[in-house]
This record gives structure tokens, sequence and C-alpha cells, in this order.
């Protein structure tokens, strides 16, 4: 306990810095507008400012962008209630209540509730993190470059199950990721590899290139694609604090939907999209009037919100403790540490205590800063909300273009990211998600490497993967959750979860 107490008291001391602390700041006001003004998610908006982060400290840029990332979450909520439109994914299921409320008058009940459930679940998500952040890295330092491997390959299959639509469309994803992360000079034999002659893609496909690629100019052709539509609600905001009665009505759902959000999001795969629809259903079953529920439940968004902000902290844990990302932010999460150095890992914690805590304890200031930027601001969220999108894209285009050529001034990144974009749309149209590609692609590396030690350290005996016992149940907790997903039932069960979204 005392030693959780002086690394908090370390964390504090970086991330109550005046630098950290405007990055902080920048990370959740940006990260509030994005998910306030749906069509640039945090996917998109992370790849965007990657070049951005490259003179920052590696401290100072990550506190940034996990800022951006879970500051979503909170904007998301403001469009689902105000506009009927959830500004990400895990914001769907408060629309069914949230914009119900805004209806009926109650929209600043809605949004205060939002904002307080949000609140406590960083909370105590973010001490979660810390509590269990170095057991889970001690655990990882016993793991070889065999158990690696198989967590990264447990990692990819949580992703195939957890994947929207097709299950062999998502396999495919993933493939073509690791393949493209095969592209450039081998290290081991100095032999290029799928370059096609092309002297740009000696050094192999960069990380930045293919996420704003993928993400950013595919999003931006994917909203150009159909009409806008927005039911803006006229009503009359009200008060934003709820009173006495409504905060008994939501303290049940917000203290369960953040242990259902906390153990999702630590699930590699992109677990925490499914905390809000999970707590939503108990919330639903449990209820004495289920009727109540899309009609306008407190019920249904303090739990949802709740789960939505705790995922999105846990699923820190595994990127901090193992180097695994289980969603493709914390892909992105993994380039820009590899951009500034830092080996994602368990060694995160032993040879940069600095960024483990300094993260953790911007986290909880974080949070703090959400509720104050979210609740007075409703406003002016408003305001924005009828900006025409077409009017914003020509400037994220040119935003795009500048920030790839500023990496390497290279005027072919500028074109590859074109060539992404319109591979990424082009994928998007028919039915395949992006996001499980781009995990493919940072895994793949490091899946080949780790391959490679436990291959040399064994003189080539493959039946190292089995003979180790921890390795051999990742292995197993791989195969047997790969036979579940192609089961009729749970299928069925998934493919009704996620139409929804």
């Amino acid at each position: 306990m005392s030693d959780l107490v002086s690394n908090l008291g370390l964390g504090f001391s970086i991330a109550l810095s005046l630098q950290n602390l405007a990055l902080c700041f920048l990370g959740c006001l940006v990260g509030t507008l994005i998910g306030v003004l749906p069509g640039v998610g945090p996917i998109a908006t992370i790849a965007m400012l990657l070049p951005i982060t490259f003179g920052l400290d590696p401290v100072g840029a990550l506190i940034m962008l996990a800022g951006i990332y879970y500051g979503a979450q909170y904007g998301g909520s403001t469009t689902a209630i105000l506009v009927n439109i959830p500004g990400e994914a895990t914001s769907v299921i408060t629309t069914l209540d949230g914009h119900q409320m805004a209806r009926q008058g109650r929209a600043g009940i809605a949004l205060g509730i939002a904002a307080i459930g949000s609140f406590c679940a960083g909370t105590v998500a973010t001490m979660l993190i810390a509590a269990i952040g170095a057991p889970l890295t001690q655990l990882a330092l016993v793991f070889g470059p065999a158990e690696y491997f198989a967590l990264m390959v447990m990692g990819l299959v949580f992703a195939v199950v957890l994947a929207r639509g097709s299950i062999l469309k998502a396999v495919a994803m993933i493939l073509v990721g690791i393949l493209l992360a095969t592209v450039g000079t081998d290290l081991e034999t100095g032999q290029e590899r799928l370059t096609f002659g092309l002297a740009f893609l000696t050094d192999g496909i960069d990380f930045s290139v293919l996420a704003m690629g993928l993400f950013g100019i595919a999003e931006i052709l994917r909203n150009l694609d159909h009409t806008e539509t927005r039911d803006v609600v006229r009503q009359h905001i009200g008060r934003l604090l709820p009173g006495r009665a409504e905060l008994r009505q939501a303290a049940g759902p917000i203290l369960r939907g953040t242990a259902i959000g906390s153990t999702l999001g630590i699930l590699p795969g992109n677990g925490a999209v499914l905390g809000p629809f999970a707590a939503y259903t108990v919330e639903k079953r449990i209820a004495r009037d289920p009727s109540r529920f899309g009609r306008g439940a407190i019920e249904g968004v303090a739990g949802p919100e709740s789960a939505n902000n705790a995922g999105a902290q846990t699923s820190f844990i595994p990127l901090l403790t193992l180097g695994i990302p289980p969603n493709a932010v914390m892909a992105l999460m993994v380039g820009a540490m590899t951009i500034h150095g830092i080996v994602p890992g368990p060694g995160v914690m032993t040879k940069n205590p600095n960024l483990f805590w300094g993260m953790i304890a911007s986290m909880w200031l974080g949070n703090l800063m959400l509720l104050i930027i979210n609740l007075p601001l409703v406003g002016v969220w408003v305001r924005l909300l009828k900006v025409p999108y077409r009017l914003m894209f020509p400037a994220i285009l040119m935003f795009c273009a500048i920030g790839i050529y500023s990496i390497n001034a290279l005027p072919t990144d500028v074109m590859l990211i074109a060539l992404f974009g319109l591979i990424g749309y082009a994928l998007i149209k028919f039915g395949f998600e992006p996001a499980p590609l781009l995990l493919g692609f940072v895994l793949g590396k490091l899946m080949e490497e780790y391959l490679r030690r436990a291959l040399t350290l064994s003189r080539g005996d493959a039946m190292v993967f089995l003979e180790r016992p921890i390795c051999a149940g990742l292995f197993a907790i791989s195969i047997i959750m790969l036979v579940a997903a192609l089961t009729p039932s749970l299928r069925r069960s998934r493919d009704d979860v996620f139409s929804e979204a």
C-alpha cells in the first residue's frame, strides 16, 4: 500500500507540471470536440495528431493522446443526447433513453448524469489501473518470447471474436495487417520483402501513414458519401445538476456500469465496446418496470455512460503492463510509444516509471477537467452541432497532408495516405472493418520478433509453444474462443449486439 501511495505521488508530481497539465487539458478539449462532432472519431484524430507529438517529450505526448481518447467518450454522449447521433460507437446505447429525456425537457439532467457517472467511473478505473498495474507487470516479467507470441495470438483472436460483422472478414483484415507489417527490409537477413523494387518501401510502411490513410482520409470520404441528418433538440436544456431523487436512481446503475465496463475494458479485442451494451441489458433486466427503458429512463443513461468511460480507461491496462493493444486506439498508442523510442510492455513500469505513473495520475486529472469542460460549455457544443460537416472536411484533409509530410518530408507519404484512404473507404463499403487490420499491423512486427526469438532459443523446436504451461494455456484459450465464436448461438447473440451499433 505504501508503494502504491508513493508511486501515485510520483505520478501526480509529473502530471501536475504546467506543460503536462496544459497537454492533458488540450487532449481532453480536443477529445470532447471530436466526440461532439460525429464524423471524425478518436482513431482518425489521434492518427492525424501523431506528427505533432514528435516535438513533445514522450510523457506529455502520451498524456495528450490519452486525453483525446477518453475525452471523446465524454463528448460522444453529448451528441447522443442532444442530436440522437452517437459521436462514438460506444455512445449508441445512450441515444435510446438520453435523447428521449432531452425531448421531454430533461436534456440537462441527462447530460449531468452522464458527466457525473463518467467521472465516478473514470476515478474508479484509474485507481484500478494503479492497483493492478504493478502485479500484472511482475507477472509479465516471467513471460518469455514464446509466451508473448501466444499472448499476441490470443489478442488477435479476441479481436476477431469482438469485431463487428463477419468473422471471416475480421480474420482476413488481421492477416492483411500482418502481411503489411512484413513489407520492407528484413533486419535478420537484410533481404527486401514485398517492396516490388520501390525505394520508398525499403524501410517498410510507416505506421502514421497507414493509420492516417485508413482512418483519417477514409473517414472523410465515408462522411461525404451520405447526407447528414440531425435532430437537434429544440427544448430548453434545463438544469444540469440532478436532484437527490435522481441521484438515488442513478447511484446503483453507475456502480454496476463501472464494474461491468472496468472488467470488459481489460479484454483484448476491443471488449470496451461491449461495456455500455452489457450495462444497459443488466439495468433493463433488473428494473421493476422494464417498459420505462427507451422512454427516458435515467438508468439507461447512467449505467452505459459509466461503463463506457470505465472501459475506455481500463483498456490501458493490457497496453501499459503487457504491451498488447486491446483496440485500434491503443494500437495507435503503441505507435506513438514506438515513435518516441519506448518499447511497450512490462519494461515501461521499471524503465520509465515517470511515464507509467504520470499517465495514470493524468487520467484522474483529465476526468476532473472533463467534468469542468463538459457541463459549463454545453451551450457552446450545441452551437457547434449546427456547423455543417462539409465545411470542416477540406481543413481536415489539408491538415492530414501537412502533418504526414512534416514527418519525413516525403511526397510519397502524401500519396500513400491518399491510396490507403481509398482502400479504407472501399473496405468500409464492402463491410470490412479496418480496425483489425491496424491491430494486425502493429502486432505483426512484434509477433515475428517473438516467434524468431522463441525458435532461436529452442533451436527450431516448435514444441516449445506447447511444452511451456502458460504458452499452452494461452493457445487453448484462443482455440476455445475461436470455436465458441463460430457456434451458431453465440454468433447470433454477437450479431444482435453489434447490429444496434
